[in-house]
């Protein structure tokens, strides 16, 4: 689904979804904000996002995930956070976790992910 982005677009998309949950008005500089990033650097990636036609921006600098932006930002957090819950069931602390989760969201096949989590959950079942 997105082989055709990077990493850093990703979690843009994420943290835009994860904000929106927590707030009324996404503007890059929340995003800016949540993930530690430069506002020109938040920006840039906006400006991509938006070609890329994964976001949309109204008259008031206010930040939407198309329906494309938002079916990866959805895959990308439920990674996320399976990857995280997975890891601290296992021992790992909840700050390792969460950072571990973050690379390895990026990096595996949607085959592979599918894989891992059946394979969990069923071990999970049978305990």
């Amino acid at each position: 689904m997105s082989d055709h982005l990077g990493e850093s677009m990703e979690d843009y998309l994420e943290a835009i979804l994860v904000l929106e949950d927590q707030i009324e008005n996404v503007r890059s500089v929340d995003v800016a904000s949540y993930l530690g990033f430069s506002k020109p650097s938040v920006s840039h990636a906006v400006k991509l996002m938006e070609q890329k036609g994964l976001i949309r921006l109204n008259s008031s600098k206010i930040l939407h995930l198309t329906p494309e932006g938002e079916e990866i930002a959805r895959s990308t957090y439920q990674r996320h956070c399976f990857f995280t819950d997975m890891l601290k069931s296992i021992g790992v602390d909840s700050k390792t976790a969460a950072e571990d989760a973050c690379r390895i969201e990026h990096v595996i096949s949607e085959e592979t992910f599918q894989a891992i989590r059946r394979f969990y959950m069923n071990k999970k079942e049978d305990c």
